[in-house]
């Protein structure tokens, strides 16, 4: 049998409450671009050459977790985590440590947790 040779995951597609909120957050703390605006969709395609989020509008979004979290590997983990301190964003449990990585855990505006790893996939 032969099983598909899945190399990353290309790109995530989240529902948020507030289009221009969720980019600015995103672009803030990972540097996120524009790549697209799809505003026939109340939609827009943001990120850098690895990673696109496509982040769709839905202003009366009830958050239920379905999936518990997105997880990032990040090059500049400390830098990041004072970025995430003086923009006062949540990080619910601080720095945990996790087989041969750290990790933060943030908050996103329409409730999402994403994971920020310092070792891809905890060094596993």
């Amino acid at each position: 049998m032969s099983y598909l040779k899945a190399l990353s995951i290309d790109h995530a597609n989240m529902n948020v409450k507030n289009l221009e909120e969720s980019v600015d957050f995103y672009s803030t703390l990972f540097g996120f671009e524009l790549k697209k605006d799809q505003p026939d969709q109340q939609s827009k395609i943001i990120g850098n050459e690895t990673i696109k989020l496509c982040l769709y509008e839905l202003p009366d979004l009830i958050f239920t977790k379905g999936i518990n979290h997105i997880g990032f590997h990040i090059e500049n983990f400390d830098e990041i985590v004072e970025k995430c301190k003086t923009l006062k964003i949540s990080m619910p449990y601080g720095v945990i440590e996790w087989e041969s990585s750290r990790s933060v855990y943030i908050i996103d505006p329409n409730g999402y947790e994403v994971e920020l790893s310092e070792v891809q996939g905890g060094g596993l």
